[in-house]
């Protein structure tokens, strides 16, 4: 729960790491290299007053992709509630497919959020990833799906003792708690899913793929109707793929 600042301090500061993020997407956005001196500059202010908030720039990064995701998710929730909440397969495709259009329209800013290394697994950013709002969203889309048709998942004892171990004690952003250790394997389903997903998305957006095939989103809906058997919707993939393809330019 975000709590509101209440003193006139607290709610100087809030609007301080307001402006700092909204700066840096200016810069994203004019093509600028994103930098603490970049930022500082075009906020007017110096390298060490704004090191009062951001002490360095994987500190920057953090900040500012967080409030990226989390605007671009409500983009993405929003395609989805065009539709009735019981249409849990359309809602997903349509959230997919919001987040593909975004990432075209904002390279620099799906860079920055989902092309940003993290460094090794002792790395205490890796701890962002849980927190990812447009994770949570696809993941509970998922969930939903599964919660409406039941589609197989694996036993947590037949997977690989990596993978195992990733869904018992997982580190993706989905809400977990509330998914019994025996039905874990649904974890693996997200990863699944999510690898899908990013992996079609990443390679349209960053050029490494023939262009008419980003230009008509084939590849695209080819990986989601692929996928879709995987969630127990084979029978609706004819509906599935008219409403991706009638959603590929907005």
């Amino acid at each position: 729960m975000t709590v509101e600042p209440t003193t006139r301090r607290e709610r100087q500061r809030e609007a301080t790491y307001a402006e700092i993020v909204s700066t840096s997407i200016a810069l994203l956005r004019d093509g600028e290299d994103l930098s603490l001196r970049a930022v500082a500059q075009r906020m007017g202010m110096t390298a060490p007053a704004l090191y009062r908030y951001v002490a360095s720039y994987q500190e920057l990064v953090d900040l500012v992709a967080y409030e990226i995701d989390r605007a671009a998710t409500e983009r993405f929730r929003a395609a989805a509630d065009t539709l009735p909440e019981d249409d849990v397969a359309g809602r997903l495709c349509l959230s997919a497919t919001a987040f593909r259009q975004w990432a075209h329209e904002s390279p620099r800013e799906f860079g920055l959020v989902f092309a940003n290394p993290i460094a090794d697994t002792s790395c205490a950013r890796r701890e962002m990833l849980t927190l990812s709002s447009s994770g949570h969203l696809f993941t509970d889309q998922m969930k939903a799906i599964w919660e409406s048709n039941g589609f197989p998942i694996p036993a947590v004892d037949d997977l690989p003792p990596a993978a195992r171990e990733a869904v018992l004690d997982p580190l993706i952003p989905a809400e977990s708690e509330g998914v019994a250790e025996a039905d874990r394997g649904l974890l693996w389903v997200y990863m699944q899913g999510w690898t899908q997903l990013y992996g079609i998305v990443t390679l349209e957006v960053f050029g490494h793929m023939d262009p008419r095939l980003v230009e008509s989103g084939d590849l695209f809906v080819d990986t989601i109707l692929r996928f879709a058997p995987r969630m127990g919707l084979e029978h609706d993939l004819d509906r599935l793929e008219a409403l991706i393809r009638s959603h590929l330019g907005d």
